[in-house]
């Protein structure tokens, strides 16, 4: 008899620790799901009301026009001297980004002393939160005036804008990188120096390959932080849309040109703010391009070290 009363507890012990699991596995499926769910609201909401825009400016004048000028008459529409000048500042951005980042996350993983790297990384990770406007600040009154000494730049241009920008993302792209560099198995480090290799060679040929998704998601991140970035175009790159873009000039990105229309540069208006949206959402677009096309590029280099 006690046998036989024992015998449906472990049954229902196994019910209720199924029911936990399969709750558990809905809440983390909807937790994906939200994300999802955010991302498609926010192109539903860019695509609504970005629509009278479009219903009265033809695609083909917005994607393949040279001139941009909402005010002036007669009105012109087209958005490359914007993306032009976006993809400029972010090319430069990534070029000084991208080689200080992945170096100093070399030098924090492989040849800092742990004294020394208990203070650079914090220091590094620090330089992460300061405010965007700093760096704007920074560009425009100490960055700007000193490229004027050898180039011939004006008080706003593209190459003061980028090359802070490039400053300020390269904490992300050295911290994300050296946790993915300090991540890789000791056991591949002491391989390469068996077999005789140096230290170069061990990094370049055995650890960085099997870090190298980590790497390319601190690319990422960087390419889509600086995209994105919007104080210090604001502030240093200037306001005018100029075709083509030249460096040296002031240039007007996507984002300057979205903090002209929310401020109140341009009077109110149905028509005016639909401006913002259509371009907001050829910012979400062209970030999100350059998300796949970099996924790409990293997948097929993986499989080549693979």
């Amino acid at each position: 008899m006690q046998a036989s009363r024992a015998a449906p507890y472990p049954a229902v012990l196994a019910r209720l620790r199924r029911g936990k699991e399969d709750a558990i596995r809905a809440l983390l499926a909807l937790c994906a799901l939200s994300a999802l769910a955010v991302v498609t609201a926010v192109v539903a909401i860019f695509v609504h009301q970005s629509l009278p825009f479009f219903r009265t400016v033809p695609l083909s004048e917005f994607l393949g026009g040279t001139r941009w000028a909402p005010i002036h008459e007669p009105a012109s529409y087209g958005i490359l001297p914007l993306l032009g000048a976006t993809l400029l500042v972010t090319a430069i951005a990534l070029s000084v980004a991208v080689p200080l980042g992945f170096l100093a996350a070399v030098f924090l993983t492989a040849y800092a002393p742990p004294h020394l790297r208990a203070v650079l990384k914090p220091a590094l990770e620090l330089l992460a939160g300061v405010p965007t406007v700093v760096y704007g600040f920074f560009a425009l009154r100490f960055v700007t005036p000193f490229l004027q000494r050898f180039l011939p730049v004006g008080f706003w241009n593209g190459l003061s804008a980028g090359l802070v920008m490039g400053l300020m993302i390269t904490p992300y792209m050295a911290s994300l990188s050296d946790d993915v560099l300090y991540a890789v198995p000791r056991s591949l480090w002491e391989a390469g120096y068996a077999l005789g290799a140096r230290r170069p060679t061990v990094l370049l040929r055995v650890v960085v390959p099997a870090a190298f998704s980590g790497i390319g998601a601190a690319f990422i991140l960087a390419l889509t932080r600086a995209v994105g970035e919007t104080m210090i175009v604001a502030l240093a790159a200037g306001r005018t849309p100029a075709w083509p873009p030249h460096p040296l000039k002031p240039l007007l990105p996507l984002t300057t040109a979205m903090v002209n229309i929310a401020t109140g540069d341009h009077e109110a208006g149905a028509f005016i703010w639909s401006h913002l949206f259509a371009i907001g959402l050829l910012l979400f677009l062209v970030t999100f391009g350059l998300n796949l096309l970099s996924h790409r590029v990293i997948r097929r280099i993986r499989r080549r070290y693979a």
